[in-house]
């Protein structure tokens, strides 16, 4: 179900140049994807949220994306996620969150 896909553009170099950091990393992304408590889904939507509340548009739109293909996310669900940034961290990042979304679905 997850895979090990990274968003940050530095993780390509990290993997050619420096294996054991690499390797390090895809096990702190085990570790926290675990899906012991929470599902997996659910982990994935708080990450959304997460990204959305940092307004880092790119890591948005992959995790957006993840989301939908993954998992079969909705517009609504990801809207439901939004909705808790919009109140915990402001207009500005939802705005450009609801911004990608429709780029994506629309």
């Amino acid at each position: 179900m997850k895979e090990d896909v990274f968003y940050g553009k530095g993780m390509a170099h990290v993997k050619k140049d420096y294996p054991d950091i690499y390797e390090s990393v895809v096990e702190l992304n085990k570790a926290a994807y675990t899906g012991k408590a929470l599902d997996y889904k659910t982990q994935k939507l708080i990450a959304l949220a997460i990204t959305a509340a940092n307004s880092d548009d790119r890591a948005m739109k992959k995790q957006m994306m993840s989301a939908m293909r993954e998992f079969d996310a909705t517009r609504d669900e990801i809207v439901d996620v939004l909705r808790v940034v919009l109140l915990t961290s402001g207009m500005p990042p939802f705005t450009k969150a609801m911004r990608i979304l429709y780029e994506l679905t629309e």
